[in-house]
C-alpha cells in the first residue's frame, strides 16, 4: 500500500497544473523586483568553497534554482538542470542553486559530495536561516525564478511540465522564459505552480 501512495503521489507531482489568471505564489510576484540576497555559503562545480551573492552575477539572466539533495524529484531533474547550464553557458545566462532544508543531507557537507558524483556545473550553496527561501516563496524543490538584466522576476515555478520524466516532456518553461527574456520579451508562461518535495522550514522562523 505505502509503495502504491508512492507512485500516486508521483504521479501528481508529474505535471505541474497552470492558470494564466492564477497566482501560486505567496511572498512574490511577476514584474517585481527579486530580493537581494548576498553571502551564502556554497559549493564550485569544483568542489571549492564559494558563496552566492545576486550583486557578484554580471549576467544579463540568473536562474535561481531551490534545489534539495534528498528530493527525488530534485534528483529526477539533475540531468536537465545540468543540460540546462551547459547549453546556457555562453548565451549570458547563469544558474545559482540554493537549499534551505533543516536536514543533514542538505547542507553544504551533502551538496559537496552531491556536486562530486553528478558532476554538478554550477554553484550550489545552503542558506541555513531560510532567508532567501521565505523572500522567494519558495515552497517546492526543484523551484525556478528567473530575472532578466534589471533583476525583476519573470518566471518562477516548474522547469517544465513532467518533472519526473524527461521523455514526456511537451513544453519547456524554463528554456522558454529564458529565451523570451533574453529576445526582450515576455514568456509565454510567466508561472507555473512549483512541483516536487516540500520545502522544510523550521517553525521558529
Amino acid at each position: 500500500m505505502r509503495k502504491i501512495l508512492f507512485s500516486m503521489a508521483l504521479v501528481a507531482m508529474a505535471s505541474p497544473a497552470f492558470a494564466a489568471d492564477q497566482h501560486y505564489n505567496k511572498a512574490v510576484k511577476i514584474g517585481q523586483k527579486a530580493p537581494v540576497f548576498s553571502g551564502i555559503p556554497a559549493h564550485a562545480p569544483n568542489g571549492e568553497e564559494a558563496s552566492i551573492s545576486l550583486s557578484d552575477v554580471k549576467e544579463d539572466v540568473v536562474v535561481l534554482a531551490f534545489l534539495a539533495n534528498h528530493c527525488p524529484v530534485v534528483l529526477a531533474n539533475d540531468d536537465r538542470i545540468i543540460d540546462f547550464v551547459a547549453d546556457y553557458k555562453d548565451k549570458n545566462v547563469r544558474l545559482v542553486a540554493v537549499c534551505v532544508n533543516d536536514i543533514p543531507e542538505d547542507k553544504l557537507p551533502g551538496i559537496k559530495n552531491h556536486i562530486a558524483e553528478k558532476k554538478i556545473n554550477y554553484v550550489y550553496g545552503y542558506d541555513e536561516t531560510q532567508a532567501i527561501g521565505r523572500a522567494y516563496g519558495a515552497t517546492n524543490t526543484p523551484q525556478f525564478f528567473v530575472l532578466d538584466k534589471d533583476r525583476n522576476i519573470r518566471y518562477m515555478g516548474a522547469m517544465d511540465d513532467n518533472t519526473m520524466n524527461e521523455s514526456k516532456v511537451t513544453k519547456h518553461y524554463l528554456r522558454d522564459a529564458v529565451d523570451a527574456v533574453l529576445a526582450g520579451k515576455t514568456p509565454p508562461v510567466e508561472e507555473t505552480r512549483a512541483v516536487g518535495c516540500s520545502v522544510k522550514y523550521n517553525k521558529k522562523g
